[in-house]
Parts: structure tokens; sequence; C-alpha cells
């Protein structure tokens, strides 16, 4: 008979038999493999959760950004509107990626400015400047976005309700700080 790895069914079957645990004996050390398991499958989970939520936290972004009339940058220079864009050039994808890491900036310095000298920060401001340090340190290796230069794919965000399975149909790319061109995906083989 196999040996069960759930930790549910390895309690359920050493609950039936008589007789306390020995610390050296087969069933204990069945409990604690089984224990030790699921403790890395919560694990495992929970990252995989994190990373899902940081990466549709920019497609959120992108998305309350196409469906209100905002401008991406703040000067009067450039007012044109991101609902009647149907494409985004690399230039306006850097400067939403700018403008999602920056969200935050007002709420950090409400909170430093706030804090008395000689305090430690509140958790909210260590979050928040966390975050920030990590979402520059993603920007300077490459921010995974939504490609903004496809159309399907703007369409496809401005519909989107919110799922991790939608996300499937968007095509992503990776922009980083330093990037002047796009990336080509596609590549044209010769056959002779």
């Amino acid at each position: 008979m196999p040996l069960a790895h759930n930790l549910n069914k390895v309690t359920k079957n050493i609950s039936k038999s008589a007789g306390s645990l020995h610390i050296k004996g087969r069933k204990f050390k069945q409990l604690n493999r089984a224990t030790l398991r699921d403790k890395k499958l919560q694990q495992r989970k929970s990252q995989s959760l994190e990373r899902k939520s940081n990466e549709l936290s920019i497609v959120f972004f992108i998305q309350s950004l196409l469906q209100e009339n905002s401008t991406i940058s703040d000067n009067e220079e450039n007012l044109e509107e991101f609902t009647n864009k149907k494409q985004f050039s690399l230039d306006e994808m850097k400067q939403i990626i700018e403008k999602f890491i920056h969200q935050h900036d007002e709420e950090l310095q409400k909170l430093q400015s706030e804090r008395r000298k000689g305090r430690p920060p509140i958790n909210r401001q260590t979050i928040l400047e966390e975050k920030l340090k990590y979402d520059l340190e993603i920007y300077k290796t490459g921010f995974k976005i939504p490609d903004l230069t496809d159309q399907l794919t703007v369409e496809r965000i401005k519909e989107w309700n919110g799922t991790t399975g939608a996300t499937t149909t968007m095509r992503f790319i990776r922009v980083s700080k330093d990037m002047t061109e796009l990336p080509t995906t596609t590549t044209e083989i010769e056959m002779k």
C-alpha cells in the first residue's frame, strides 16, 4: 500500500491506531514528513499568489488609466487622453511604468513629514519604501507589462474583468529603464 503524503490522510491513519507515538517510530516520522511537506506547499502557494498579485497590480493600474480620462504626463504639452488611444509607444509605456512606481509618493511624503524625529517609521511607511525600492530594481532589469503597442491587447485591458485567467489572452513584454527600442518577438527563418 502506498504511503500517504497528505497531512490530513496521515493524521487520520495515525489517529485510528491505538497507543501513543514513539519519537523514533515509523508513524511519527511519517507524520513529521507530511507536516514538513504541507508547510512547504503552503509556502509555495503563498509565494505564487503574491507574485501573481504583484503582476496583476500593474494591469489594474493600466486599466484604471485607460478607463478614466487621465493623461500620461502632468505637463500641458501632452494632454492626449488614454481612453482614445489605441496603441502606445515605448516612451509612453515607460512613463506609465514610472507613474505606477511613484503612485504612492504623496502618501510616503505625508507619512515621512508626520513622523517625529527619533521615532521609527510606521509599518505602512516601511512597506511603501520597500515597494518603491523593489519596483525601481525590477524596472532596471525589466518590468513585465502588457504590450501596449498591440491594439488588441489594449482593447482586452479595457474589457478585462480582473481575473488571472483573462490575462492569458494578453501579450506581455519586459520593459527596462534603459531600453531604446521594443524587443522583436517574431523572427523570419529562410528555408533554402
